[in-house]
């Protein structure tokens, strides 16, 4: 199983295939096996690279809750890809994978080949909306430390299958990597000048608003709405996910 050490927090990656490097971010309280159903078509023509984000799956749970933070995840992606020895690469993923993916951008513009953001918003301008996702990620959180992994039960599919090894971590991660604490993220979208997919359920009620906005803000961005799929896309229309990305991954600029 390869991992990277990070300051002491292991981090699990997994790597398929050959050729461009393709690097995908699991939602919140997911893990990379969200993507194992996407595996064959994706690493067919491209270096697959998978990982789990710190707090999740394979990976490490630290104790200490400043070891979670927008930052430190974006810099475990740029580790992850130091260690494959990928420097252009598409940067991908769902949900916190997604917004982890786009503030990548924003921190590695010059290693970002191309952006696969899916199922995902861009964060918040104003401030009531930010505290009002805040308050509800705090409330995920403080629910795990009740409850512990059986929340996710009642979760969508991917989280309610996914593996984790305490809820302690999760909690610790909605604190620090799922709520937010500015604009930032959203305001790099108009200079965003790599190739851009964005691929949304359509029945993924609350982030059809947020994919329109980033299709619009986002100079020359393509957007697909996928129908009879929620929030994981991927894993509820698995063909019409891949018809979707392969061609845009195919006419990408060399």
């Amino acid at each position: 199983m390869p991992r990277i050490n990070r300051d002491g927090v292991g981090i699990y990656y997994e790597v398929h295939g050959d050729g461009p490097p393709l690097l995908l971010t699991h939602g919140y309280s997911s893990t990379s096996a969200m993507w194992h159903g996407q595996v064959d078509a994706l690493a067919k023509d491209h270096t697959l690279i998978l990982w789990d984000m710190r707090g999740h799956g394979q990976s490490d749970y630290p104790d200490d809750p400043k070891a979670y933070s927008e930052a430190l995840t974006v810099g475990d992606m740029a580790a992850i890809l130091d260690i494959v020895g990928a420097n252009s690469t598409i940067i991908g993923g769902l949900s916190l994978g997604g917004y982890m993916s786009l503030a990548f951008y924003r921190a590695h513009p010059e290693r970002t080949r191309a952006l696969l953001i899916i199922d995902t918003g861009p964060g918040f301008r104003k401030d009531d909306a930010r505290e009002a996702w805040n308050a509800r990620a705090l409330a995920t959180a403080d629910k795990l430390d009740r409850e512990g992994l059986d929340v996710l039960k009642a979760a969508t599919r991917e989280r309610a299958t996914a593996s984790h090894r305490n809820a302690k971590g999760l909690a610790l991660a909605a604190r620090g990597m799922l709520t937010q604490r500015d604009a930032a993220v959203m305001e790099l979208l108009p200079e965003i000048k790599v190739p851009s997919l964005i691929v949304v359920g359509a029945d993924d009620t609350p982030f059809l608003a947020a994919s329109d906005y980033m299709a619009a803000k986002i100079p020359g961005a393509q957007k697909v709405v996928i129908p009879a799929a929620g929030h994981a896309v991927n894993i509820d229309q698995p063909k019409a996910f891949i018809d979707a990305v392969v061609p845009f991954l195919k006419n990408l600029p060399a």
